[in-house]
């Protein structure tokens, strides 16, 4: 016996997919202002350990809650979900942003952050390899098109080679695929924020044992920043990054990916570096020069194609399915 999935199902599935859009793009957004904020205090003597012990610390326990209320709900919550949570801040949380940084000590930003946003493209490999289905013609436009805003935004021109960057550069790539694949995850059974949550404590919980063992240095001097050429105390920055854009960030990500899945998501994601351009441009005065509004317009092009096939998917959708038989 089957029934008929009527027109109104299809809207509703239309409108989490755009409520969806809207979280990852706003989550793309809050994380955008991490950099350019956290730059200065960088810059006046804070070490990258401390500052990224604060930020996923104070970010973990403001989205605790939601964690504390899965735990009070399911007693078996955590000897269920732990192997998820544990890779989740490993990769997720503190990978992606230990070999990003470590890889940017040995070649330039741009070059650094070009490697890791060849996500959406391994994302998409690792589809084809799965499924055997190579990706559709939109799909395949879409990411040539967004790589090449990409490298137009990032300007990668007179950058110099190093292979042990290359890789720990690739590596951030590889933890920022398993951000969105394993966010594709959460759902009723594993609330995103709850997975958030459990990641970002598991991620602080190792940068405490890196800095602790002399690993990582961990200095943490009262200094001022200037930002927007405003002088501002050490915990302004700090705690903007850790409370409002990290929180933010993995909040609405993690409840993004389900909705609208991983690949549009991490596609999506490019937008990141857009919005970072605007917040260095009004807060440490860095102006973009014209070929990277270009790059940025090649980016949301190939978002939009990306996201065409994804609308097209849900329209080949057939308007029968099995259902479940009557007792």
């Amino acid at each position: 016996m089957t029934a008929t999935l009527t027109l109104p199902h299809v809207a509703s599935s239309r409108r989490v997919r755009t409520v969806g859009l809207v979280m990852a793009v706003t989550s793309a957004l809050a994380f955008s202002s991490s950099g350019p904020m956290i730059k200065p205090l960088l810059e006046a003597g804070w070490s990258l350990g401390a500052a990224l012990l604060v930020r996923m610390g104070v970010s973990g326990l403001l989205l605790a809650p939601a964690l504390l209320i899965a735990i009070r709900r399911e007693r078996s919550f955590l000897r269920k979900h732990w192997r998820i949570i544990v890779g989740f801040g490993l990769t997720a949380v503190a990978g992606c942003q230990i070999l990003f940084f470590a890889a940017m000590q040995r070649m330039p930003v741009a070059v650094a952050l070009l490697i890791q946003y060849l996500a959406p493209v391994l994302l998409v490999g690792l589809a084809w390899v799965r499924t055997r289905r190579p990706p559709s013609r939109l799909v395949m436009v879409g990411s040539v098109v967004a790589i090449l805003g990409l490298v137009l935004v990032v300007d990668i021109s007179g950058a110099t080679f190093d292979l042990l960057g290359t890789f720990l550069a690739l590596g951030a790539a590889v933890c920022v695929g398993a951000y969105f694949l394993i966010s594709e995850r959460a759902g009723d059974d594993l609330p995103p924020l709850a997975l958030a949550s459990g990641g970002l404590l598991v991620g602080a919980a190792l940068m405490a044992v890196l800095c602790a063992s002399g690993i990582l240095p961990f200095q943490t001097p009262s200094v001022e920043v200037v930002l927007g050429g405003a002088t501002l105390p050490w915990f302004v920055p700090l705690f903007w990054v850790a409370g409002i854009a990290t929180t933010l960030g993995y909040a609405f990500g993690v409840m993004a990916v389900p909705r609208i899945g991983s690949r549009v998501a991490s596609f999506v994601g490019l937008s990141e570096v857009l919005f970072a351009l605007g917040f260095a441009w009004l807060l440490l005065g860095e102006v973009p020069a014209p070929v990277q509004f270009l790059g940025g317009a090649l980016i949301l092009a190939g978002v939009v194609l990306v996201r065409m096939d994804a609308e097209a998917g849900l329209r080949d959708e057939p308007l029968t399915a099995p259902a479940v038989p009557a007792p």
